[in-house]
């Protein structure tokens, strides 16, 4: 076939997806695959980022298979992702020297309760438009450098690297360590409490707050332009946006103008914990055996009989 699509890969907290796109924004085929979520201990929450990886090579292979084209009808690749969860790595062997820490994950609470009690509070606002919370990536990677052995003299020394999940997608899909593009766009590195809204460069005054080597991070670029070309599952396919899943979503639901608004399950809101809440039916209570039933078993009700369950520790 010579039909022309766009792939889309969309890497969320619960599962990986490869959407395929005609010209005409009809969506042709899709395959799924989910990742495993780690609970070391209450409060942390992780993932294998060397599992996602094998997820983006066996499902964008299949979503070619299911819509019966090849790697040569694909135009362009995107990206969206979850956004704050934190991945570091070493440039030279492609391997991750811990897993990644997800956005849900509060074990920075001591980290940002020093810096607001520090006093930089104002200074976290003014510039990046984010008071210092778990929920974001800067804390994150704080925590891995203090924390993993190696990280801090290897990231000095511009060995180790610094990711969201875009980050970690674009690296390995345009050669790893073998030239591999460190990127980050706007949306994802808005999300860090290390970018300054106003010039869309790292603050060299919240690098400091924060004691984050700056060479350890990617170069912050627009979400819409070619960062480079697929070295690995599609090879030779221009890698041309990664947009923050939130972000996403807004355009996707053509928010456009000033005012206009969106609601969804993940808002900034947030009601964070839908996904994991139906995983979490599904393994741990054993009351569905795939996530599609969930939905077949909510509408044999007429309503909820008034039982909620409100997954309070981590999920408000």
């Amino acid at each position: 076939m010579s039909e022309r699509v766009v792939a889309a890969i969309d890497q969320g907290t619960t599962s990986t997806r490869c959407l395929l796109f005609n010209r005409a924004g009809r969506m042709l085929a899709v395959a799924q695959r989910e990742h495993r979520q780690h609970y070391p201990r209450p409060g942390r929450v992780e993932h294998d980022v060397e599992e996602i990886w094998r997820s983006v090579a066996s499902i964008v292979p299949a979503a070619l298979r299911r819509a019966g084209l090849g790697p040569e009808n694909i135009a362009a690749l995107g990206i969206a992702n979850q956004r704050e969860t934190t991945v570091i790595w070493n440039r030279h062997t492609g391997l991750p020297l811990a897993r990644a820490i997800t956005w849900q994950d509060t074990r920075t609470d001591g980290i940002v309760a020093r810096l607001t009690a520090e006093g930089h509070g104002e200074l976290f606002s003014s510039v990046c438009g984010l008071a210092p919370a778990t929920y974001f990536a800067g804390p994150r990677l704080r925590w891995l450098l203090d924390n993993v052995a190696g990280a801090r003299a290897g990231a000095e020394r511009g060995d180790v690297l610094f990711g969201t999940m875009e980050t970690w997608l674009i690296w390995r899909l345009t050669g790893g360590p073998d030239g591999g593009m460190h990127v980050t766009d706007v949306t994802n590195a808005s999300r860090t409490m290390m970018m300054d809204i106003r010039s869309r460069e790292w603050s060299p005054k919240l690098l400091a707050a924060l004691d984050v080597p700056e060479r350890m991070l990617p170069r912050i670029r627009s979400n819409s332009e070619v960062y480079g070309t697929c070295t690995a599952v599609l090879p030779g396919v221009p890698v041309a946006g990664a947009l923050g899943d939130q972000q996403a979503a807004l355009v996707g639901q053509t928010c456009f103008a000033p005012g206009e608004a969106k609601c969804t399950y993940g808002l900034e809101g947030s009601i964070a914990m839908t996904g994991s809440l139906v995983q979490w039916f599904r393994d741990s209570l054993g009351l569905i055996e795939t996530a599609p039933q969930i939905e077949t078993l909510a509408l044999t009700v007429p309503d909820n009989g008034g039982c909620y369950i409100v997954p309070a520790f981590s999920g408000l």
